[in-house]
This record gives structure tokens, sequence and C-alpha cells, in this order.
């Protein structure tokens, strides 16, 4: 006689009655509970056991007989199938002090303090949902075709309008390609520059994430010291006069959130321009600018061609999108288009029509306006609070620094502060080498909401007070 099985059913789950059999069963098979050749009920008495329709049961049946799990015969009923034993997988973490621990623990979240992404409050949920749902019918209905790789030719219409309005950048919607984020932009930019064991300028402290694909696509890493003036053209071109390629955060450095002077701005598109060297302006935050108005992007002062600027969504809307673009100098345009074409084409049609709709109805203008009065606010409040403790503290973007002593462990600080839902970023990662950096913290000011600063900060300063 048949042992009857064992299957908790919850009624009040939206995953349906047989895909609960479904899954039930499948798993009683891979861990072994149910060995190949186990009788199981057939689906008459299962249903009547489970209380539930025979439809239900003979529908998860059916599936497990298409996964080739179980097999049914008349004569002899139905049997988990004979078939060899695998081990079973589990994913590793990632190796200790290995860029994907530092990448996840960056990127972990959502939590105080955590940098790189949006407020949630501040996100216009609502009015998305309803956009991206009437864009994947659109989708849907539309003739089955490859889209143009480049991106819909709404978005590109939309963000060459808001470039020129907001960034002073004047170009085409043909300069514009559609990108997975920033990284897809960078990836499409290094593929078309072809710039493989040639030298780089980057940012010294700079965006870790950046260096490590630099490197990954074999180019030489010059770091290049960041003072109140943004990046030091005259140590660069001193120490690396023969680089090839310059990777900036010209509107506000990350970290420190300085923006580039114009001297240097005219420096270096002079140097570019004469070497024939290309300039990345990663403009991660285009005009969130808390204090004032964002100065025009670098973008908008070439004249010769060299600047290739790349921007994204992530952090003025939500990085779930992973949308970016980027503007393609116009000697360069084609040379992109074919990259995108054959090795990185476009995100799929319904999120940029959803964009493309979000930003020709004014919303996304006045989301920018609505987020900048609210992280204004949540800054303040933050600088209130760590000032009542230290004076080694100031604004730099949508962060707030915060100087350690020399030689404090900002890592183990960061690590520590994890497990009480605080995700600061340790400065000292953002440096190039060991030898250069410097211990602090970056606390994200739009995961800083005012009601959790004062008890937040209160947590994190007892975690630096045991540690240092």
């Amino acid at each position: 006689m048949t042992k009857p099985l064992r299957l908790e059913l919850d009624r009040s789950a939206k995953t349906p009655l047989a895909e609960q059999i479904h899954r039930g069963i499948r798993a009683a098979i891979e861990s072994g509970v149910l060995a190949p050749g186990a009788r199981l009920p057939s689906w008459q008495d299962l249903a009547a056991q489970l209380g539930v329709a025979r439809g239900t049961v003979r529908s998860a049946y059916e599936k497990l007989s298409s996964a080739q799990l179980i097999v049914a015969a008349r004569a002899t009923g139905t049997h988990v199938a004979d078939r060899p034993s695998f081990p079973v997988r589990r994913d590793k973490a990632p190796a200790r002090g290995s860029f994907m621990e530092m990448y996840q623990e960056l990127t972990a979240g959502p939590a105080i303090f955590q940098m790189g992404v949006p407020a949630q409050e501040t996100f216009p949920a609502t009015l998305l949902a309803r956009m991206r749902a009437h864009a994947v019918r659109i989708e849907v209905s539309a003739p089955a075709i490859y889209p143009d790789p480049r991106g819909e030719l709404d978005l590109r219409r939309e963000i060459a309008a808001y470039l020129a309005l907001a960034r002073g950048i004047d170009c085409a919607p043909s300069q514009i390609i559609i990108t997975s984020g920033f990284s897809g932009g960078l990836g499409l930019a290094l593929r078309v520059l072809g710039l493989e064991q040639k030298k780089a300028w980057v940012e010294n402290p700079g965006f870790p994430f950046t260096r490590h694909g630099l490197e990954l696509a074999r180019l030489s890493i010059a770091p290049i010291p960041v003072d109140a003036d943004g990046i030091d053209v005259d140590y660069g071109l001193k120490h690396a006069p023969d680089a090839a390629l310059v990777v900036v955060t010209p509107g506000q450095q990350a970290p420190l959130g300085s923006t580039l002077s114009l001297a240097r701005r005219s420096r270096l598109l002079d140097w570019a321009t004469r070497s024939k060297a290309w300039v990345i302006e990663d403009d991660y935050l285009g005009e969130l600018q808390l204090k004032g108005r964002a100065t025009p992007a670098l973008a908008s002062l070439d004249r010769a061609g060299r600047v290739i600027h790349i921007g994204s969504f992530s952090k003025t809307v939500t990085p779930a999108l992973r949308l970016g673009f980027v503007v393609a100098p116009a000697a360069l345009a084609s040379r992109f288009a074919e990259a995108a074409a054959c090795l990185a084409p476009a995100p799929g049609p319904a999120v940029q029509l959803a964009t493309a709709d979000f930003m020709r109805e004014g919303h996304y203008l006045r989301h920018l306006r609505r987020t900048k009065r609210v992280y204004a606010a949540q800054g303040d409040a933050l600088l209130k609070q760590l000032r009542a403790r230290t004076a080694n503290v100031a604004l730099a973007g949508l962060a707030a620094i915060l100087r350690l002593p020399d030689r404090a462990p900002d890592l183990a600080i960061a690590r520590e502060a994890a497990s009480f839902g605080l995700a600061p970023t340790p400065l000292s990662l953002w440096y190039a080498s060991t030898a250069s950096a410097r211990p602090g913290l970056l606390l994200g000011i739009a995961t800083s909401p005012q009601k959790r600063i004062e008890a937040s900060c209160k947590q994190l300063f007892g975690i630096i007070d045991r540690l240092t």
C-alpha cells in the first residue's frame, strides 16, 4: 500500500494549488525523499487526500511528467522516474577580498546610508507602473521584428531635448545610444575605442567599479589626484602625458563632490584635442545638484568631438530600470551604432517607451525638482546630527563624507554597521591603492529619512567608537 504523500498547501497564497503540488513533489524527488521507482498515489487518490479538484492534481502530474520526473502506466501506476543522481549544486560565496565580494557588499540593501540608490518615498511607483503596463501592451502587440539596436527613437528624442535644456549639450537623436545603465555605456564605449594596452587616467579617489572595468578592458590605469577643483589635469600631464583615455565625473566628482573648474575643463579638452585622446564623461547625477544649478556638462564645451558623454537614470529614478545612454561624438555615431547592433543592443522597448512618456509628459523634470527638495532637507538633517559629534564631515554630491582618523578600519566599521541595517560605504575602497587610501565613511543622503537619522547616527558612532 502506498504511503500517503505529505504535502502542505497554502490556500491563502497567490501561487496556484497545482503549482504548489508540483513544487512539493519535485522538491521531494530532488532531495531524495522520493527515490527512483517510488510509487505515487493516482491523481484521483491524491486529490481526495488533499481536498482539491482532480484536475488540479492532474495538471501538476502532467508538468512533472513533461519534466521526466515521473512516469505513468495503466498497469503499474505512477512512479518516480529512474535517473542518474546529480550532486546538488550550491552557489559559492565570492572569494574573500575579491571584486565580487566588494560589489555585493556595496550593492546590498536596502539600508540606511546606502549610496547609489534613490529614496523610495520619492519614487513615482504608481505612475511608472501604469506607464510601463501601457508600454508592455504596445510592445507585445507590435509586429515581431527586431527593434532598433540604438534604442527607441521616441526615447532618444526626449533625451536629446532634455540634454539641450538641462546639460547644455547640442546633439542629434542619431548620436544617442540607449544602454543598460552606465556600465553598459562604458562597455560599449571601450569596445568602440579599442584602447587595449593603452593608458587611462582615472580619478583618485574614484568609482571602484569603473576602475575595475577599465582593468578588465586591458587598459593601464594611471590614478590622478582630485582636489577642490576636480581632477588635477597638470598632475596627469606631468606623470602620464601619453594617456589615450580619461574617465571623469566633472559635474559632481565621485566621491568627493567637487566640480571640475572651468580652467581645468579647458585644459583637459585642449590636451585631448592635441593628443587625440578620448574623454569619457560620467554624468551620473545629471542635474541632480542640491545647491544651486548644476554646471553644464563637459561635453557642452567639446568642439573637437573628443568627449563621450554617458548618463543614467539609476540615481535619478531607480537602478531597477537598468537604463542609461551614451552621447557619441558625431564622427563616432555610426561606429557606436554598429557596436550596439552586433554586441550590445538596447534594452527591451517597453521600459524605453515608458521612460519616453515619463519625460515627454513633464514628469521627469517635476520628479527631479521634488527629489531635490527632499534630499536637501535630508542632507541638512544628516549634517546637523553628524556635526554634533565631529567637525570632520562635509556634503559631497548625494553623500556626506565622514572622515576618520588615520588607519581607522573603515571597512570593518561598514561591515559591523551592516548587521544593524546601516550601509555606510568605506571611503578607502575608492582609492586606487592602499598607499594613497584615506579612511572615511560615505553616508548616502537619499537613503537617510529624517525620522531615522538621529537613531542611525547614534548607532553608527557607537560602532566607530568601539572599533577605533
